[in-house]
């Protein structure tokens, strides 16, 4: 008898193990598609064939891919044209042509190289951690999700006399730092450094979000991105709480007072982020096509 509660004594005490990591290969060939599709906007774009080939922006080492003037684009990238009939979002064109599939399009595009570089960092940076802990269709879903979210959100902003057009995978981005966010509320028990991971976690936010006042960014795309992801991640990235042990991590003929796999905060949660979320995504459909805005906010040219 003495034996076996010895036993028992451990098992209480038996903690779950961690997962093991996932192999990251959908971040990396996110960023394989967006450089290739960025290569191929370039071909297309064709600057000489449209622009004396002086004017053209390293036209003797590049050629066919050398870059429009600076005045036209900054960002060292092709000109306006060209990504809107590569699925740039155009207001007019989504709700006038019905050309609803740019909502989606415009995040696979990129304003310029600098765009692109500057955006490929961050997702490396950020996405490979995440889809190592969560996995491809996790982050998969949570990428395409908040980057429509924060394609809707500039569609709905009234863009002024003079329309302007939003490519970029910044609307994406965003929403993988809102569902960080999230994810460290709603998983709030399993860390050790809770309020050194918030504020972090917070300061890291903000400096991006302060980044969206800078001309040729569309700020709209940002925070409509960050907010669907912020609320994804109460939806996707939930994760046992803190004791919690899987009936199979138990050795037979043991029984021990197990902790429930999730907590009742996170349910509610889980519950009030799904009908905000799908609610915010109806109510802009619904606004976007019957020409409603939201209160206008200066943009520049091209949007990233």
């Amino acid at each position: 008898m003495g034996k076996r509660t010895d036993l028992e004594k451990g098992v209480s005490h038996y903690s779950q193990p961690a997962p093991k990591p996932w192999f990251s290969w959908l971040v990396p060939l996110i960023f394989v598609v967006d450089s290739a599709i960025f290569a191929y906007t370039m071909y297309v774009n064709d600057c000489p064939a449209t622009t004396e080939a002086k004017n053209c922006l390293f036209y003797d080492h590049l050629g066919r891919y050398s870059f429009q003037p600076l005045k036209e684009n900054p960002l060292l990238g092709p000109s306006i044209t060209t990504l809107t009939d590569l699925g740039a979002l155009d207001r007019k064109l989504v709700v006038e042509k019905n050309e609803g599939w740019r909502l989606i399009s415009c995040m696979w595009l990129h304003a310029g190289l600098i765009h692109l570089v500057a955006n490929m960092l961050s997702l490396l940076f950020i996405g490979i951690r995440l889809e190592q802990e969560f996995g491809f269709l996790r982050i998969g879903l949570l990428y395409v999700l908040s980057g429509f979210g924060g394609s809707l959100m500039s569609a709905l902003h009234s863009q002024g006399p003079n329309p302007t057009i939003s490519v970029g995978a910044s609307g994406a981005l965003f929403g993988l730092l809102g569902a960080m966010l999230s994810e460290l509320i709603t998983n709030w028990t399993i860390y050790a450094n809770k309020c050194t991971a918030l504020l972090s976690l917070v300061i890291i936010i903000g400096l991006n979000l302060a980044v969206g006042f800078l001309p040729h960014v569309d700020n709209s795309a940002h925070i409509g991105g960050f907010l669907s992801g912020f609320l994804l991640g109460f939806i996707l990235l939930v994760r046992p709480q803190y004791g919690y042990v899987s009936r199979k991590q138990i050795p037979p003929g043991y029984d021990i007072k197990r902790k429930p796999r999730h907590k009742c905060y996170q349910h509610l949660l889980w519950i009030a982020a799904l009908i905000v979320l799908m609610a915010g995504y109806v109510t802009g459909m619904t606004k976007l096509y019957k020409g409603q805005t939201i209160k206008y906010i200066p943009l520049q040219s091209i949007n990233s």
